[in-house]
């Protein structure tokens, strides 16, 4: 009796075993189906970015730290030409001012001298001027003789010598005949540095410049590159330029010159790069970082980098055939180039991938 109750509860303990093993497998395979059969929702699929996997080479980036400064080539400092007390500023650090443009006046006994020599000028070739027109009448009539009207027409031309002299000297300190020195603008530009005001007094030997004014079409960015970079940039490497004003904006421009010296201080070497600057967007003093980006002459599978998911310490990508066909791929990474990836294993060329956004589906796969 006993040994049969025994046979039959081992019997039941196997069945169910069985119906237990059947049903985790079941349940399985029913998930695989599930998850296989996952599909791309339209709204998703309508705003999806495919991208193909290509082979491109590979591109080194190094950042600098810069800074935008004036471009020196295009910039005009105006110093004191004479001494005198200031009257009026007629413009102010930021505007934007033309060439001839008054942007002061100086009262000065300079000027004031100046115009005095030209008016005695003027008059003395007046006068002389006269004497020679008589002395000629009286060598008509005999009355002087060839030697006096010679004397007449060299007293006569170094009168007009010294006139000349007189207009060139005042206009040379701003061609002014009120005895005013007129600080004027010699080109086009912004007035970065102002250094005066209503009011005080300034001296010819004054080393500070009154203005400062540049052109700002083209800005400088200087960038500082330490000894162990120095192999790796070049005149003429593309560079990217961004600012921490709108660090999503990218100008695009080349090294324009390579210091062939070392600050002694902090042991850098300065690299200038020049950018247009339409719509006066770099502003002087402004932080930048700078990027220089190195052909390898290596190839590599390449990938857009907004195309990577990281999770788990380990790269993924989503692998697109069709709506109905996607798949998680783990791959490896070479580097990341600013929106470039490039990948050591995991894709090959002319393959299909999400590039952009893929954290989306790739919850839903894991989901």
């Amino acid at each position: 009796m006993h040994i049969r109750r025994e046979k039959h509860l081992i019997t039941s303990f196997v069945v169910f075993s069985f119906l237990f093993i059947a049903s985790c497998k079941s349940t399985t395979e029913v998930d695989k189906n599930e998850r296989s059969a996952y599909e791309i929702p339209t709204n998703i699929l309508r705003n999806l970015v495919i991208d193909t996997v290509q082979v491109s080479n590979i591109t080194n980036s190094i950042k600098f730290n810069g800074i935008v400064d004036f471009n020196t080539d295009k910039v005009a400092n105006i110093f004191p030409l004479v001494s005198g007390n200031v009257q009026n500023v007629f413009v102010k650090q930021g505007d934007y001012v033309t060439a001839g443009q008054i942007l002061g006046k100086i009262k000065s006994a300079e000027v004031a001298a100046y115009n005095a020599a030209l008016k005695t000028a003027e008059e003395n070739v007046k006068l002389n001027k006269v004497l020679l027109t008589r002395t000629e009448d009286m060598a008509k009539s005999g009355l002087a003789s060839q030697v006096d009207v010679t004397t007449a027409k060299a007293n006569y031309e170094q009168a007009l010598a010294a006139k000349t002299a007189a207009e060139k000297v005042l206009k040379i300190n701003g061609d002014n005949k009120d005895g005013e020195y007129l600080i004027k603008s010699p080109i086009d530009g912004f007035v970065v540095q102002k250094n005066i005001t209503n009011g005080m007094s300034i001296r010819v030997d004054n080393s500070n410049s009154l203005f400062t004014i540049s052109d700002l079409h083209d800005v400088w960015v200087q960038a500082n590159v330490y000894e162990a970079n120095i192999n790796k940039v070049h005149e003429g490497d593309e560079v990217s330029v961004t600012t921490l004003t709108d660090p999503d904006k990218v100008y695009k421009g080349k090294i324009d010159k390579l210091m062939s010296i070392l600050d002694p201080t902090n042991r850098v070497m300065k690299m200038r790069v020049v950018l247009p600057n339409p719509g006066y967007e770099l502003k002087p003093q402004m932080f930048a970082s700078v990027t220089v980006n190195n052909d390898l002459s290596k190839q590599a599978i390449s990938i857009p980098n907004s195309a990577l998911v990281f999770d788990h310490s380990q790269y993924y990508v989503i692998v697109y055939n069709s709506p109905k066909d996607v798949k998680i791929r783990a791959v490896e990474v070479i580097s990341i180039n600013g929106k470039k990836a490039y990948i050591k294993s995991g894709l090959t060329p002319g393959e299909h991938i999400i590039g952009a956004q893929p954290i989306l589906i790739y919850a839903a796969l894991n989901s």
